[in-house]
């Protein structure tokens, strides 16, 4: 199955039925969103993953109600750093020159030009930045799924706050962006399951200039 031919067939899986995704697949979604593009490499979020009933239980009040996080198989929860700091910066540098066998000093130029400017910024902006990051690897990790035929629900309909104190982010330096449950249909219960895909038509959504 090709990526078009995969997206074609995932749709935002409103009921789900139970049934636990193979380990191999979910491992190759999380793999995908490790390796998905970050700004200047510094893959500025985690992805936390949920199989615990009794804690998807106590998400769902504060995820609306939307059964999917108790019927998923996993919760993956993905989560951006809460601000950029010399720390987190100079550690990316160190691990990126080390595994690469590189001198200590490899890109230090680029990397001065980074911490000169992230860290001064204010912490909202630099969540903001981070954010937007891990919708990358959130995107990446939804078309994984779709490759491997699993259902997913790309969620941000939930209670920030209240995710990052059940799942105890806040002491991590991080905070929760989007929620991802993985699953498989319900065919018989989903209402959406055989509407027809819409999107824009391509002449309406890709605009040229030639």
């Amino acid at each position: 199955m090709s990526l078009i031919q995969a997206l074609n067939w995932r749709y935002a899986t409103k009921k789900m039925n139970g049934k636990a995704v193979p380990q191999d697949k979910v491992d190759a979604i999380i793999e995908a969103a490790r390796l998905a593009p970050t700004s200047s490499g510094l893959q500025p979020y985690k992805v936390i993953v949920i199989t615990n009933p009794e804690l998807k239980q106590q998400l769902l009040p504060h995820t609306f109600n939307q059964q999917q996080i108790v019927d998923a198989s996993h919760v993956l929860v993905f989560a951006a750093w809460d601000n950029y700091t010399e720390e987190r910066i100079n550690e990316v540098f160190d691990r990126n020159n080390s595994e690469r066998g590189l001198p200590a000093d490899t890109a230090a130029d680029y990397k001065n030009m980074l911490l000169s400017t992230y860290p001064p910024r204010p912490a909202e902006v630099n969540f903001q930045h981070t954010a937007r990051q891990a919708y990358i690897g959130f995107g990446v990790a939804i078309a994984e799924a779709a490759l491997q035929q699993v259902d997913a629900t790309p969620m941000e309909g939930f209670d920030n706050a209240k995710y990052d104190e059940i799942l105890g982010l806040t002491e991590k330096g991080l905070k929760s962006v989007t929620v991802l449950p993985l699953g498989y249909r319900d065919e018989a219960g989903d209402w959406l399951v055989n509407l027809k895909k819409v999107r824009q038509a391509t002449s309406d959504f890709v605009i040229e200039f030639k």
